[in-house]
């Protein structure tokens, strides 16, 4: 482990992202001016990379060696403008120019030091592929596009490449919502024609006005089988909290019940019911929540309805044949690594012989739309282990696949682990993410959305493929953040989206207790957000 000291707040986490890629088998931690004095005695001894600024620019010193650069001037000011020592009023984005001027500056000076590249150069963030969006809806050719990737971010050939790709697959997408495409396999509730609607207001050419005047649903179940190592989501063990599952459900249908009120008269696009393992509740409980969503939603509009069966250990046939029987489309069966030994190591309970079982049965309930999520970087992988689990997959022919680099989360038992235990940071290839991309290829499925994590493992993403036609619309609606979110259930986040692009949110907590003892909290804050 060693530490950067920054002696500028609001660069700390573009300069952790940058020196962690570089230095991928250590653990990086910064120190600022508003460290705690705990936290600056403990690492102080560790300092490898100090950072001093000024108006003028910057200078690094990397292991007793500096560099120094020259950049804009900046100011610290909010508002329109923003008064600096001189008295002279600048534009607010004077700072933003300083920030990037740093951070190229920062990425070419640990390129020097490590001999190395990154291959998405000095872009940090989650969504890469906003920027190639962005640029298409204001006329770049794609060719403008690459430049700007390279000349800009020093982002590779390859990655520039994969951002283009699928933000005009994600353009191409969105321009149905709204259209009036044939949605199939979703029985309507009592009362409802089944024919569709037609919205003249569609997403051609990339518009996404009517992405906004539609919303989706997302449902969170907070339960699991048991909890995977690297896992940080709001998830619970089952075992327990047992107890609270019918009251929890009984707290989420008012939820729901609420929210269907709330968004009344607008057009519901896709269902996501996530978690948390939304199978680890029972076959009638499932049946219970998924009538009482029907009831109160109208879902004449949905384009796409999704659940995470995720843990294969949590599917039986009878939860299979409930959820096809409500309309459920597309389902998850997720594996992560095909390796037992990893399985074993990682507390994901599911054995592989469960998952190719579980995957059977979902293509016999009569599921023609399986994702199959996978994890690059697990404890102890080579690129011989990811090599077997993705033969074993295309054996299995999925629908979709979702391919994860490894982040390492700050409330993982991973995370405490590599902490206490003293275990090397783990590390995905270049090697391991082309054999995830070339078994997609041999599936006949394309890239069609991609995001990042903090903490990544070897700077690269999360790619999700998919069959033509079968792109997980979901998937693309909150990674691009053009549509409202209503989300319901312990630790859910909803988001509102205006018609000029602003975005609020509201959360839910996540404690179960605390959730159904504040339920009344919870539907407050969503009323709130969304009138």
């Amino acid at each position: 482990m060693f530490a950067v000291e920054l002696d500028r707040e609001n660069l700390e986490y573009d300069v952790h992202s940058l020196v962690q890629a570089f230095y991928p088998g250590e653990q990086v931690r910064v120190l600022i001016p508003e460290s705690s004095a705990e936290k600056r005695a403990q690492l102080q001894d560790k300092v490898r990379i100090r950072v001093r600024m000024d108006r003028s620019g910057a200078k690094v010193t990397i292991d007793g060696r500096e560099y120094a650069w020259e950049g804009p001037d900046w100011s610290e000011g909010k508002g329109e403008t923003a008064e600096v020592s001189s008295g002279e009023q600048k534009a607010p984005d004077a700072s933003k120019k300083f920030k990037d001027g740093f951070k190229s500056f920062l990425y070419r000076t640990l390129c020097q030091v490590t001999g190395r590249e990154l291959p998405w150069g000095s872009l940090t963030g989650i969504r890469p592929t906003k920027i190639a969006y962005q640029l298409l809806e204001e006329g770049k050719s794609p060719r403008e596009i690459l430049a700007y990737y390279k000349d800009k971010y020093f982002v590779s050939q390859e990655k520039a490449e994969l951002s283009v790709d699928i933000a005009q697959r994600e353009r191409e997408l969105l321009a149905g919502l709204g259209a009036g495409a044939a949605r199939e396999g979703l029985p309507q509730r009592e009362g409802g024609s089944g024919d569709g609607k037609t919205d003249a207001q569609s997403c051609s050419e990339g518009d996404v006005r009517s992405c906004r005047e539609g919303y989706s649903l997302y449902i969170g179940i907070p339960f699991c089988p048991t909890t995977c190592l690297y896992c940080s989501f709001t998830s619970f063990p089952i075992g327990g909290y047992r107890s609270l599952v019918e009251p929890y459900i009984d707290c989420l249908i008012r939820e729901i019940r609420h929210a269907a009120e709330l968004m009344e008269g607008r057009r519901l696009d896709c269902v996501y019911i996530g978690g948390g393992t939304p199978t680890t509740l029972e076959a009638g409980q499932l049946d219970r929540l998924l009538t009482a969503l029907r009831e109160s939603f109208d879902f004449r509009d949905v384009r796409e309805f999704t659940v995470e069966a995720g843990r294969a250990d949590s599917i039986t046939e009878e939860k299979l044949q409930v959820l096809h029987s409500h309309g459920v489309g597309r389902i998850s069966v997720n594996p992560q690594t095909m390796r037992q030994r990893t399985l074993d190591v990682i507390g994901r309970k599911a054995t592989v012989e469960q998952v190719e079982e579980a995957y059977r049965l979902a293509r016999k309930a009569g599921f023609c739309n399986i994702n199959m999520d996978l994890i690059l970087g697990l404890p102890g992988e080579l690129e011989e282990d990811v090599r077997f689990t993705i033969d074993r997959v295309v054996e299995l022919a999925p629908d979709s696949l979702t391919v994860h680099s490894l982040a390492v989360k700050r409330a993982s038992g991973l995370n405490r682990m590599i902490q206490e235990k003293g275990m090397p940071m783990l590390r995905n290839t270049e090697e391991t993410m082309r054999i995830a991309a070339e078994g997609a290829k041999k599936l006949g499925l394309v890239p069609y959305y991609l995001y990042r994590q903090k903490n990544m493992s070897g700077n690269f993403e999360n790619v999700g493929y998919a069959r033509e036609g079968k792109l997980g619309l979901y998937n693309i609606l909150i990674m691009e953040e053009v549509q409202t979110i209503v989300a319901v259930g312990a630790g859910s986040i909803s988001k509102r989206v205006y018609p000029d692009g602003r975005i609020e949110r509201c959360e839910n907590v996540k404690d179960v207790a605390q959730y159904m003892e504040r339920i009344h909290e919870m539907i407050d804050r969503k009323e709130r957000l969304m009138k």
